[in-house]
């Protein structure tokens, strides 16, 4: 077992079934991305470029995007919670987590994967 898996499956629930769940839509939508394990979280590459990142904290799971300041789809729903670079959809249970929105930013995530950082 990778590292990102063993993550994955090492985080209590709810938050392990939330990760699973996010796993199945972003390789759906994106089959070519590649999961790693990158500053001790499961990371998702394209084309050895970071695209966006799971991760378990306090009592949600942040899908972090890589080249959020890029991307054009759903903004509303992305937090930066005073980051600069970085936006994030949080997720506290498995019903929040809503297919068609997700799959959008995905999409748009991968249009804008070679642009610059920030």
């Amino acid at each position: 077992m990778n590292p990102a898996e063993n993550y994955i499956l090492n985080q209590p629930e709810p938050y392990c079934t939330i990760i699973m769940q996010l796993q199945i839509i972003i390789e759906r939508t994106l089959p070519e991305a590649e999961l790693l394990f990158k500053w001790k979280v499961p990371f998702y590459y394209i084309d050895k470029r970071p695209l966006c990142y799971l991760n378990h904290t306090k009592d949600y799971v942040d899908l972090g995007f890589w080249n959020s300041s890029h991307l054009t789809t759903h903004l509303e729903y992305l937090i930066s919670a005073d980051r600069k670079k970085i936006k994030s959809l949080r997720y506290k249970s498995v019903r929040d987590i809503n297919n068609n929105v997700l799959t959008e930013i995905l999409q748009n995530a991968y249009l804008v994967r070679n642009k610059k950082f920030w």
